[in-house]
């Protein structure tokens, strides 16, 4: 991170919409605020944001809504707050694109370190994986452009990655047809070992799915290994200039 990360704190509570702000403004980071998702979307659109704290329980459209729906356009890592208890949220939440959760009441210094931890994993100016940087490399119907962050397919399709997306892919990309385990990938990805029940790695391959397989829900390119973890099922090959 090469200059002050920007947060938006989105909660319907203004006593923990301001004591959050002003804690990470304490320790170093920009925090914004927002009440509702109307507001939240009108500060996304005024400026760039490289992290979202979403809070699921809001008037109108609710936290679960606004987190698939900014997964689905490839908005800001996401970490959602959720109420003491609530696993079903916090497994949906998870399961739609949300990068991490913290349950209310929480203690200021993890959600700190937990916005830190996203931020390290997001990082936009990280440079491209291993030695795919300024190379072309195709694999099923796509072809990854790595200075670009882009993949394209023949007929012209174009889909953008977030940095996550991009780390992940790549560290598939240079392992082909290799099965990778959970903890490897997150240790590749992240540099840090899981916690117990740790959905990250999870989380990170359905949202790439969703992305770059026909039928998500039936993937051919990033295949689960039972017992094992996760595997690109397809050859790889680099194009040349």
């Amino acid at each position: 991170m090469t200059e002050t990360s920007h947060i938006l704190v989105v909660d319907d509570h203004h006593e923990i919409r301001d004591a959050v702000s002003r804690y990470l403004e304490k320790n170093g980071l920009r925090a914004s605020t927002a009440r509702d998702a109307s507001e939240m979307d009108a500060r996304l659109a005024a400026g760039r944001f490289d992290l979202i704290v979403l809070d699921i329980m809001m008037p109108g459209e609710d936290g679960l809504s606004v987190c698939r729906r900014l997964s689905a356009a490839g908005g800001p890592p996401i970490l959602m707050l959720t109420a003491l208890g609530d696993d079903t949220d916090r497994i949906v939440g998870l399961e739609i694109g949300a990068d991490d959760y913290l349950p209310k009441p929480f203690n200021p210094r993890e959600l700190l370190a937990r916005i830190k931890a996203i931020l390290r994993r997001t990082d936009i100016d990280a440079p491209p994986v291993g030695g795919l940087a300024g190379k072309q490399i195709a694999f099923g119907d796509w072809v990854l452009d790595t200075d670009r962050r882009t993949l394209t397919t023949a007929d012209g399709t174009e889909e953008s990655l977030t940095t996550a997306d991009f780390r992940l892919l790549a560290e598939f990309l240079q392992r082909p047809r290799m099965v990778m385990s959970r903890d490897a990938l997150l240790d590749l990805t992240a540099g840090r070992s899981p916690h117990l029940f740790d959905r990250t790695i999870d989380n990170q391959v359905s949202r790439l799915r969703r992305k770059i397989e026909a039928d998500p829900a039936r993937p051919k390119l990033i295949t689960t290994v039972r017992g094992g973890g996760y595997c690109l099922s397809t050859d790889v090959r680099e194009l040349s200039e």
